[in-house]
């Protein structure tokens, strides 16, 4: 955020069963939609152009983003925050992590992952997009069903 900003939470009233936690629902994420299966909905907690960007995902139940990489030539990455609900967290030839509240996931520039919801839970996190060179994001191929109820989303 820039030098004097303060960040006002966009769920202020909200019911505690609203989805989102505490950082609020946000819009249906209709510019990524073609990269997720389920509807995602993201929630901007900064300002377009601030220095570290962060931004609430939200994913209802089964929702899930395809497999994809942060690249950066130098810095960059991710780190998730688990806010509210249960989700999943996998990185190409390791097993997938199950989140929940207060989970935090370290992604390093340059790794194929994925994240989304187990499929009986609504899941959000806080994405911060670490500054770095040479940043751009690579959507890959989708997580496939099987794969994905092969985790026992239960």
């Amino acid at each position: 955020m820039n030098e004097g900003n303060t960040v006002t939470i966009k769920n202020e009233g909200a019911a505690p069963e609203a989805h989102g936690g505490i950082f609020g629902l946000g819009e249906p994420n209709d510019a990524f939609a073609p990269y997720f299966i389920g509807q995602s909905y993201l929630n901007a907690l900064t300002a377009p152009g601030d220095y570290l960007p962060i931004h609430n995902v939200t994913f209802e139940p089964g929702c899930r983003n395809n497999w994809h990489v942060h690249h950066a030539s130098k810095g960059g990455g991710q780190v998730l925050i688990c806010v509210d609900g249960e989700g999943w967290y996998q990185e190409e030839g390791k097993p997938a992590q199950r989140l929940r509240p207060g989970d935090i996931v370290e992604i390093p520039a340059n790794v194929k992952h994925w994240h989304g919801a187990v499929a009986n839970s609504w899941f959000s996190h806080l994405a911060f997009e670490f500054p770095g060179e040479g940043t751009s994001n690579e959507w890959l191929e989708p997580v496939d069903d099987k794969a994905y109820n092969a985790l026992g989303n239960n």
